[in-house]
């Protein structure tokens, strides 16, 4: 009986936290040490030396006494141990113990930093401090853990969520990682509008920068030369949404309600832009249409006319993101679009309607969803794009580009960037929320369980020659585009020495042999091995946290779910300039000190994707059946197993679309890398868009090449290893053969 009493009242869950929040409390550093992987600081005086001491350690020299309040938060769960969960008083000194030891560390953490206290009135409160702390370390992190995990541990021994200590935990540790790396950025760099040049917080200030004439003129309008560059973001937002819209539309009804037989290769060029860096589309524009173009040099010479800059501007910056972007709204919309039920479809033309009134009365209503959301991630990525802008805008600023320069011009101006920032926020929340509200409750659903075998019916004739004339001459275009990309990077110097070298990649790419084995001695491959480090990180880590969110959000109900599913997608409505400047606000000073460190870079790709693995798997996890938890759990195991021994390999192709997806996004990024890569962690974007400024378009031009078979590659692996979906119905194909 005693034996069995034992094995009731032992928490092996909560034995594991009290020894990580000592360990991190007692033996690793506190402060952030920059070369911690590598041990030097076991021999650089810790644990008494101050850089590299443990909280404990500091709080025994008297050094630091903020940090003392902590250990006695640490002791109390020692005295539960061995109590069973039932008691009251197990989950009474957890909640209290995990509570207090979370908030002091936050607090202490936030109203201390490099000068001391924060904020005036906590040196009005408690006197000048004459001590200061840098930002956080392993040690901070870990022991911030542990005191979070006990709490939820004591919530759910008070019975939340059924006494799941699995959902529990997952609740605490999303809602931490969102607030901490979300919101907390977006309230700082909120804040940094309000600060005026004194240093002071003034509402006159921000009202007076907001509005200022360079963000919202209409001088372009009356008789001026320029409007505001939120007006020329949004117009140009606005143009770009609605023509990708219509062209991701017409690539996908080509697709499915049409018998035309190429249509792998057609697939293959509408999603080729999406594993390509955004800019480069930019510089094949250049290339074509620029001052030494080749078509406008052609044009020019058979016209008689002398060549202009008409490139750029509003109209290259619009070429380059409809290029760019309309693969997006392809993808989005290609499901919709063969989810429309094809039996609605037929039995509109059983009551004798023509193709044409299907189409316009059946078909396109249900295609709302996809449209907007089109429209949407059409938007947005407009707003957010800053490569194209920085290559093509010439005299029409807009949003991404100004708040690039408001930080590293010589202006250096945190406050002007912030204001552009929230304005920027403003049109892309604005966007989400108008989409919302125009899809409206109505149902769309048209996938039931019920058999659907049906074909869907072609174009109506009318519709169908407009559809094939721009697909076929868009199709054209991106080709040529694309060779354009591939011969300017085997030219010497376009327009000027047009003989092919492969120079470029020499440069980029160089390996030598030495003594001590291959050196990797090409100017490009510091930056390569740093982005594909930095991808490969990131990508497993977004899709981790994106699928336990998933299964949050499909499989468990608790208080304020709406709120939890609207906070982890809010980074879906923030563009990546936005996040960019968020995070070198609130990162480049303590309690979080990790501005110019490759650590930064990988938090800002897992927010900024993690919307895409929460998405995929709940699109994946709708379609179990929850009586498969059911039963597992009847079967005895807890959530954490049925999540892991049944959920999860099931949810195969979510994992891998979300990994491959992360990975593509991480290597391609631009917008927020701009802001966060250092001289010791650069990307290859931003090494690529240097060689831009320097005129090197050769070289920038070869290593996005590199770049894209690089993606191909990634592309082609998760079609292999995911293959297709199966929806089992007929197609046009096998109805006139019989098969």
């Amino acid at each position: 009986m005693r034996i069995a009493s034992t094995e009731k009242t032992t928490h092996p869950v909560l034995i594991f936290w009290i020894i990580a929040g000592w360990v991190g409390y007692a033996l690793l550093p506190w402060y952030g040490v920059e070369e911690f992987w590598t041990f030097d600081w076991l021999s650089d005086g810790w644990p008494s030396e101050a850089d590299y001491a443990p909280a404990l350690g500091l709080v025994l020299q008297g050094l630091k006494p903020w940090l003392l309040p902590m250990l006695p938060a640490l002791a109390a769960p020692l005295l539960v141990v061995t109590r069973r969960k039932t008691d009251p008083l197990y989950a009474r000194v957890l909640i209290a113990s995990g509570a207090f030891g979370f908030a002091w560390l936050v607090a202490q953490g936030l109203g201390i930093g490099l000068r001391g206290f924060t904020a005036d009135w906590l040196a009005a409160i408690f006197g000048q401090l004459d001590d200061r702390q840098f930002g956080m370390g392993y040690g901070a992190m870990i022991t911030a853990s542990a005191f979070l995990f006990l709490l939820t541990q004591g919530l759910a021994a008070r019975g939340l969520v059924k006494g799941d200590v699995f959902v529990a935990s997952a609740i605490g540790g999303v809602i931490a990682v969102v607030t901490i790396f979300v919101f907390f950025p977006i309230a700082k760099m909120l804040m940094a509008g309000f600060v005026s040049d004194e240093g002071g917080l003034s509402v006159g200030h921000f009202l007076n920068r907001f509005f200022d004439a360079r963000i919202w003129g209409l001088g372009c309008l009356t008789g001026g030369t320029r409007c505001g560059v939120a007006w020329n973001s949004l117009f140009l937002a606005v143009l770009v949404g609605i023509i990708t819209t219509a062209l991701g539309l017409a690539f996908a009804l080509v697709l499915t309600r049409s018998g035309f037989r190429y249509k792998r290769v057609l697939r293959a060029m509408t999603v080729l832009p999406i594993i390509t860096p955004p800019f480069v589309i930019g510089l094949a524009i250049i290339l074509l249409f620029g001052l030494s173009g080749t078509v406008t040099t052609t044009v020019a010479g058979v016209l008689g006319i002398e060549a202009t800059r008409w490139v750029y501007g509003l109209p290259g910056i619009l070429i380059a993101q409809v290029l760019a972007f309309t693969p997006i709204a392809f993808l989005v919309l290609i499901g919709v679009v063969e989810g429309v039920s094809p039996s609605m479809e037929e039995a509109a033309q059983t009551l004798r309607a023509s193709r044409w009134q299907t189409f316009r009365t059946v078909s396109l209503p249900l295609m709302r969803p996809g449209l907007a959301n089109a429209f949407l991630l059409g938007f947005i990525e407009s707003m957010a794009d800053f490569g194209n802008p920085l290559v093509l805008g010439g005299n029409y600023d807009v949003l991404s580009t100004e708040i690039f320069f408001a930080i590293v011009g010589a202006q250096y101006d945190q406050s002007r960037a912030a204001i552009l920032a929230i304005v920027l926020l403003f049109f892309t929340l604005a966007a989400f929320y108008l989409q919302r509200f125009w899809l409206g409750r109505k149902s769309y659903t048209t996938v039931t369980g019920k058999g659907d075998a049906g074909v869907h019916p072609p174009m109506p004739r009318g519709l169908a020659i407009p559809v094939y004339l721009i697909v076929g001459g868009w199709t054209a275009f991106t080709a040529v585009v694309y060779g354009m990309i591939l011969y300017g990077s085997v030219v010497e110097l376009w327009g000027v020495r047009n003989n092919l070298t492969f120079k470029h990649y020499i440069t980029a790419f160089r390996v030598s042999w030495g003594e001590n084995g291959i050196r990797w001695t090409g100017s490009a491959w510091d930056s390569f091995w740093t982005t594909i480090m930095i991808s490969t990180i990131a990508a497993p880590l977004t899709a981790a946290v994106g699928l336990i969110t998933a299964y949050l959000l499909t499989r468990q109900d608790f208080a304020g779910k709406r709120s939890f599913e609207f906070g982890t997608m809010l980074s879906f409505a923030i563009p990546g300039t936005v996040i960019g400047v968020a995070y070198i606000l609130a990162f480049n000073v303590p309690p979080i000190e990790i501005t110019g460190t490759g650590l930064i870079l990988v938090i800002s790709f897992i927010f900024r994707n993690m919307p895409v693995g929460v998405r995929a798997g709940i699109a994946s996890m709708s379609q179990l059946d929850k009586s498969l938890d059911e039963s597992s759990l009847t079967l005895g195991a807890n959530s954490w197993q049925t999540f892991r021994r049944v959920i999860l390999p099931l949810l195969r192709p979510a994992i891998l679309a979300a990994l491959v997806y992360s990975f593509v996004r991480a290597m391609t990024a631009i917008s927020a890398v701009i802001f966060l890569v250092s001289a010791r962690y650069d990307m290859a974007t931003s090494y690529i868009i240097g060689r831009v400024e320097n005129n090197d378009y050769g070289l920038a031009i070869a290593y996005s090449t590199a770049l894209i078979f690089v993606m191909l590659a990634a592309v082609g692996l998760l079609q292999l290893l995911v293959g297709r979906t199966r929806i089992g119905r007929r197609t046009a194909h096998s109805t006139t053969t019989g098969h």
